[in-house]
């Protein structure tokens, strides 16, 4: 069965415009309707959505603890999967950054890197927002992945 995208990065400008687009969305965990709640991964599922098409699998239940440990990081390998990955210190605008929010924890918190040096998330009590990208999250920075190009059909 062939996938429906090919691995190159898909047109920065276009990621970012999709993640802006859901600016101001409500913070609602394990949810990705834009304008009516997502977490971060429901704004990463979104964007994918919006710029490479339907998402390649179906997203489990999932733990929204920070703390977690773990020996596999979910976030990282659901992503090698079908995305392209980079690394962390080069990630371009448009790239889809995984953070480690707590030491020995497994990387689970998700935002995408604005051309203008901003960091668009969601977080919880405030929704997306897009923020600075601080040394605070520059620290905390684990992975790096390009949402691919979709296949022409």
């Amino acid at each position: 069965m062939s996938s429906g995208f090919i691995r190159r990065p898909a047109a920065r400008a276009r990621v970012i415009a999709a993640a802006r687009s859901w600016l101001g969305t409500p913070y609602h965990d394990q949810a990705s309707v834009r304008g009516a709640g997502c977490d971060c991964l429901g704004l990463a599922r979104g964007v994918w959505r919006e710029v490479v098409g339907p998402e390649p699998f179906p997203i489990p239940p999932y733990s929204r603890d920070w703390a977690e440990v773990g020996a596999v990081e979910v976030m990282a390998e659901g992503a090698r999967g079908c995305m392209i990955e980079v690394a962390p210190a080069e990630a371009p605008p448009g790239a889809l950054l995984i953070f480690r929010m707590r030491e020995r924890a497994i990387a689970k918190h998700l935002g995408i890197l604005s051309e203008s040096g901003t960091l668009i998330h969601a977080r919880e009590r405030l929704g997306v927002i897009e923020e600075p990208f601080i040394r605070s999250w520059r620290r905390r920075l684990a992975f790096a992945f390009l949402y691919p190009q979709p296949r022409r059909r």
